[in-house]
């Protein structure tokens, strides 16, 4: 567990001291799009979420879409976007490439965290689906199945 917790920690230094600067400017921008229409065929998104004094963090992540409607993806409960979110569940979330450059518009949304039962199943089937192999060997070298929370987000109204 310990060996995990520090590999995680260690890739996640390393994509916050390579994270595009253009993501950090995006993430300050209020989102003009309405729906997830942008990110169809998207790889990755950048997910924002806000300190407590309304600074923007921008984070890349993998995402998956549910009925066009919802963007779901996963982290581990012990994150700083996890104490955000539960702070304060307004995000942003835009496409972007794996460094978080911006790739299409930014929507508002609303977060909720999922701890498993049938929507964290309905996530995993989803995120599974879109990324195969390479996302389920990095979630069992870097995380803990028993870690792991879903993120869902749907555009603010």
């Amino acid at each position: 567990m310990v060996v995990k917790h520090r590999l995680a920690d260690a890739s996640y230094w390393v994509y916050d001291r390579s994270r595009h600067t253009r993501a950090f400017e995006a993430a300050s921008e209020p989102g003009t799009a309405t729906d997830f229409s942008g990110f169809e065929r998207k790889q990755y998104a950048v997910l924002v979420t806000f300190r407590r004094d309304g600074t923007p963090v921008p984070t890349p992540v993998w995402f998956a879409l549910l009925d066009g409607r919802r963007f779901m993806t996963s982290t581990e409960r012990r994150t700083g976007k996890v104490r955000r979110i539960r702070s304060d569940p307004r995000v942003r979330v835009f496409p972007s490439d794996p460094r978080g450059k911006p790739l299409g518009p930014t929507v508002e949304g609303v977060a909720r965290l999922i701890d498993g039962g049938d929507e964290g199943e309905r996530a995993e089937d989803a995120l599974d689906r879109k990324y195969g192999r390479a996302r389920r060997i990095y979630e069992r070298v870097m995380t803990r199945s028993e870690d792991m929370l879903y993120v869902e987000i749907v555009p603010a109204t």
